[in-house]
């Protein structure tokens, strides 16, 4: 092979090879920066792209669509000095490559670290039940603590959510008890609140009935003495129906009582008129 060949096949390689380092396809979603001996030069948009071969070097390609970043799972310290563990997902996206390339080492580690970091204080400056119940203040708080710093490097944080966040296994194990405890002291609270209810309940009826038992010998009194002046009034000086009467009613009980199986002996007055008589015997 000639000399004459080889050189043209040498200039021919350099040639492609110089073409294929100066013609960039960026695709759709991604933007490359580029550096000029060292320096920054332009940002290629997606598609075809012309560079100047040697010159310039494909520093960063940095993705244009939103990132899901996982902010890891980690203690927390509440203001009544609760232990909880909360972790996050944040989605960003890179608005301005040439500070997102400059403007920090790894922007998806700062962004991590950054909403760790500003985690802990939100939730520091909470109790634990306020903590437990308020994700959508922790999650807008979150956000717009970390905003100003993402614009510095070139990123928009479009939304930063709450995935867990629970007491730690110690603190959860604590709240049960308490929780226990408090459901024991309010069903002992019940019972006790039934049982006043049920005494009052049972003197009230105790009073009741009194007063009735009291109104309804009152009204047999009542009914006795009217009985009583009827029965005089009707007599009058004349006794002796009245005698014959309780003659009768006397002999029957006599014969009642001789009737029991406890009294074999009956003993009956001499003169039974004369005993009845005796019943209206003026003292």
């Amino acid at each position: 092979m000639s000399d004459a060949l080889i050189v043209m096949i040498a200039v021919l390689i350099f040639v492609i090879i110089t073409i294929a380092k100066g013609v960039r396809l960026v695709p759709q979603g991604q933007e490359w920066v580029v550096e000029r001996l060292g320096k920054y030069h332009a940002t290629l948009l997606p598609g075809l792209n012309i560079v100047i071969p040697y010159l310039d070097n494909i520093a960063y390609k940095l993705i244009t669509k939103d990132i899901i970043l996982d902010v890891q799972e980690q203690e927390v310290i509440t203001l009544d000095n609760a232990v909880i563990r909360a972790n996050a997902v944040a989605f960003v996206k890179v608005t301005d490559p040439v500070k997102a390339a400059y403007g920090v080492t790894d922007f998806a580690e700062a962004i991590r670290n950054l909403i760790m970091t500003t985690l802990r204080s939100i939730i520091g400056e909470m109790e634990l039940d306020q903590a437990l119940s308020s994700r959508d203040k922790i999650k807008a708080r979150l956000r717009e603590s970390i905003a100003d710093e993402a614009i510095d490097w070139g990123l928009t944080v479009k939304s930063v959510e709450i995935q867990d966040i629970n007491p730690s296994p110690s603190m959860q194990a604590a709240m049960e008890m308490q929780a226990a405890a408090e459901r024991e002291r309010k069903a002992m609270v019940t019972k006790a609140e039934g049982l006043k209810q049920s005494a009052v309940l049972e003197a009230e009826a105790r009073l009741e009935s009194a007063k009735r038992d009291a109104s309804a010998q009152v009204m047999l009194a009542e009914a006795s003495a009217e009985s009583i002046r009827r029965v005089a009034a009707a007599v009058g000086d004349n006794t002796a129906p009245v005698q014959y009467v309780l003659g009768e009613k006397y002999v029957s009980a006599l014969q009642d009582l001789g009737a029991s199986d406890n009294s074999k002996i009956v003993v009956l007055p001499a003169d039974l008129q004369e005993a009845v008589r005796g019943l209206f015997a003026k003292r």
